[in-house]
């Protein structure tokens, strides 16, 4: 139960819910606290003011952020709960839960009210703390937001489970322990005082007599108030609204806006959500026993851990002790660096221990909060919760996803000492780097050929715990003779220019560091076309015995050239920047083979959503989630588009560019590592580095084109919507290697069109210049 705690607590004050009212965005706060962060808004902004003028409809009208820039001197267009007219200069407060609360405009007037029949200021404004959804409030106030009554029971009966023990009322000197409470007396009693003062015979008999804990909640509760509706107090919930989720009376079904939605019973909908909980719960409690067993796994590698230190400081002491005259001034260093490996590897192990104790111990909370949830009988209460607590505990289970289980550190320790110089040398004697890298792995997934150019990608073995400071690329001359090295660096990607047509070639990669190279990987035959003329094609290849065919892929800008030095023979002449390899040559021209990719799953965020081989995405999150491109770019013109498949409640999805370490969980653009546009129904904006620029109107809706646009040999980029370019150049001296990207949210989904020639108009532009 006391992880249940951090449930029951409001995020403003920081203490257990006092009448809590439930927000539409199903958050919860105490009515005192509500009160207290209530802002007024600016005339235009009311709902009296907005029905008037026909724009608005509904009860409560949350504030759409992109207008905010209204009242910002930045003019961004990005919403700032800080920036309301009335009260530009007041300070942010901060709950005990870390939580932003905003205090009130005006100190309110001084009354003897309860905070909800008390009276607000006109046009007020409230804004949940914990998602920042603000509303504006209609004429009814506070008192419009429904009680949760299911959460103050909950809160009782946890209070009751903690509470000291209930003393006896009729003990003349020290009271004993009560044992029962009369309910119609509304005495507590302790055995010997119950059998002298209220024995069970004549009237007494018929007292119902509760244990003291019960008799508590019944003297605090009783009369338990009936569930009311909130447009019309005076009437008791009957039935449930499918449409708007919430339980409703039968004047809201008569003359109500409930009058044409489709309405259940309220006994029936009550069970089905009672039942869908429960089946919630199911999934999450085999998250947290497999999240116990991890931890059991995890303490048991610490046990692991700890014996291999002794084993390999002993092998250690060994070694010293066979060269002990020359070794006892370094002795103590090197066990020192030993322990630092082992304090290294316990701090690993022991912070994901912490970590996934946190979240499961916010998981078993969660748990037993709706398992307290399940146990009330008020249906409406718990119909008006149980949608965001559903939510809640999917939400939670997908936290428990791929790769939270694992462990991120061995229990092996990969030291070697090298106990081989001679004594002359001992002063040099130091730990070696682990050991020589393990050997590559061709992803022959992204291998292809493309009339006489080959593309390779590779990577380290999963697991590896050996860096690689670098890799070899060997290339035959196409007719069977010696492996050349043709590139050595950090890249894990090389496109090989200028091979001869129809021509066979093996190629093989190996890793290297300061201990020596690995082994070769395997031996990787590819086909180059027949002619000059040929189309790009996805040819099977032999890797030793077997045939694996290749995905299409176009050539990668990270691209090496090689041309043959003299008719005849295939020696090669290697083309590269200091940081990443040259584009292809035809690149340089804006008649360049157009590039076909799509996007990576492999480096997005855990919470995209691919589908269409990897062309459609959407997210699972209403945050911003970021996704890039297989393809990076570093020279050439290039220019792709996305069409809108879905748009729902106005978000900010951004398009643009990024380099390949771009922060995922922000809006794309929030740092220094993106290049973009974010457009909403209306209007975009320009950013980099959290940078608001170049407001333009137009915005986007289901259906439409977003085109970008990047210039390298310009180094510029330009976007477009519905073939009409958007705004001035967006950015300006762009260089380096380009990924590029997408940013959205669970209401938005797109997908990527590739392959396409540069616009007839930017093509004809870029020839008169």
């Amino acid at each position: 139960m006391e992880e249940m705690e951090e449930e029951l607590k409001c995020p403003v004050c920081g203490s257990f819910y006092r009448e809590p009212i439930i927000l539409p965005c199903s958050h919860n706060l105490c009515q005192a606290c509500a009160r207290n962060i209530l802002v007024q808004t600016p005339e235009s902004e009311s709902p009296q003011s907005r029905r008037a003028s026909g724009s608005g409809v509904s009860d409560y009208d949350y504030l759409d952020l992109d207008k905010m820039s209204l009242y910002s001197e930045a003019d961004s267009g990005y919403g700032s709960y800080g920036g309301f007219a009335s009260a530009p200069t007041t300070p942010c407060q901060k709950s005990p839960n870390g939580v932003r609360v905003f205090p009130p405009a005006m100190p309110p007037p001084a009354t003897h009210l309860s905070p909800a029949l008390a009276p607000v200021p006109r046009n007020s404004c409230i804004t949940c703390p914990q998602c920042h959804r603000s509303l504006i409030l209609d004429d009814r106030g506070l008192r419009g937001f429904p009680k949760n009554r299911v959460l103050e029971g909950v809160i009782d009966r946890y209070q009751q489970s903690k509470a000291a023990a209930l003393k006896c009322q009729l003990c003349e000197k020290a009271p004993k322990e009560a044992t029962v409470m009369c309910e119609q007396c509304d005495v507590f009693y302790c055995d010997p005082c119950r059998l002298r003062c209220h024995p069970p015979r004549g009237p007494l008999a018929k007292h119902r007599l509760v244990p003291p804990a019960q008799g508590r909640v019944s003297r605090r509760l009783s009369p338990r108030k009936v569930s009311t509706c909130t447009d019309h107090e005076l009437e008791n919930h009957s039935m449930y609204c499918v449409q708007c989720k919430m339980p409703v009376c039968y004047q809201c079904l008569e003359e109500g806006k409930h009058s044409s939605h489709e309405v259940k019973a309220l006994g029936a909908m009550w069970k089905l959500h009672k039942s869908q909980l429960s089946q919630a719960l199911n999934g999450l409690s085999d998250r947290a026993k497999e999240a116990k067993e991890f931890l059991v796994q995890l303490r048991n590698m610490v046990q692991q851990i700890q014996e291999n230190s002794v084993e390999f400081e002993a092998c250690l002491v060994a070694q010293c002790d066979a060269l002990i005259d020359a070794l006892n001034r370094r002795k103590a260093q090197l066990l020192a660096r030993v322990n630092k490996e082992h304090e290294h590897k316990l701090k690993v192990v022991r912070d994901q221990i912490s970590h996934c104790t946190v979240k499961l111990r916010q998981t078993t909370g969660l748990m037993e909060y709706c398992l307290e949830v399940i146990k009330e009988n008020d249906p409406s209460g718990f119909l008006q919760i149980s949608d965001a607590l559903i939510r809640r505990v999917h939400l939670t289970e997908d936290q428990w996803g791929k790769g939270t289980l694992t462990p991120r550190m061995t229990t092996d320790f990969d030291l070697s000492l090298d106990n081989s110089p001679l004594l002359q040398s001992i002063h040099q004697l130091d730990f070696v780097q682990m050991k020589v890298p393990a050997t590559p792995i061709l992803q022959l997934e992204e291998c292809c050929t493309h009339n006489n150019s080959a593309t390779l990608s590779w990577k380290q073995p999963p697991l590896s715990t050996v860096p690689a400071e670098g890799y070899i690329l060997e290339l035959d001359d196409g007719n069977g003779g010696q492996f050349r090295e043709v590139y050595v660096g950090k890249e894990t990607m090389c496109t090989v220019d200028g091979l001869h047509f129809n021509s066979t070639y093996n190629a093989r990669i190996k890793a290297f560091n300061k201990t020596g190279v690995s082994q070769y990987s395997k031996t990787l035959v590819l086909q180059t076309s027949e002619d000059t003329d040929s189309e790009e094609q996805t040819l099977p290849f032999p890797v030793p015995s077997e045939r694996l065919p290749l995905r299409r892929m176009s050539p990668f800008s990270s691209t090496l050239n090689l041309q043959p030095s003299f008719p005849g023979r295939s020696y090669f002449d290697l083309r590269s920047s200091p940081h990443q390899l040259s584009l292809h040559s035809s690149l340089q021209s804006l008649n360049a083979p157009v590039a076909w990719f799509a996007f990576d799953p492999g480096s997005a965020h855990a919470d995209i959503i691919f589908s269409n081989d990897n062309l459609t995405v959407t997210c699972s999150s209403y945050d911003d989630r970021v996704v890039l491109g297989k393809t990076g770019f570093s020279k050439g013109v290039h220019y792709w588009e996305l069409t809108v498949d879905r748009y729902e409640n106005h978000p900010d999805p951004a398009f643009g560019v990024a380099r390949i370490d771009v922060m995922k969980d922000v809006m794309l653009g929030k740092d220094d590592k993106a290049w973009a546009m974010y457009v909403d129904n209306n209007r975009s904006w320009f950013m980099h580095n959290n940078s608001h620029t170049n407001r333009t109107e137009g915005g986007i809706t289901k259906g439409a084109t977003i085109g970008v646009l990047l210039d390298l040999n310009r180094k510029t980029l330009t976007f477009f919507i519905n073939d009409e370019q958007q705004g001035p150049i967006a950015f300006e001296n762009v260089e380096g290697l380009f990924f590029p990207a997408v940013s959205l949210n669970r209401n938005v989904q797109v997908t990527l069109h590739t392959g396409l020639p540069v616009p007839d108009f930017y093509s004809s532009r870029a020839s008169i210049a």
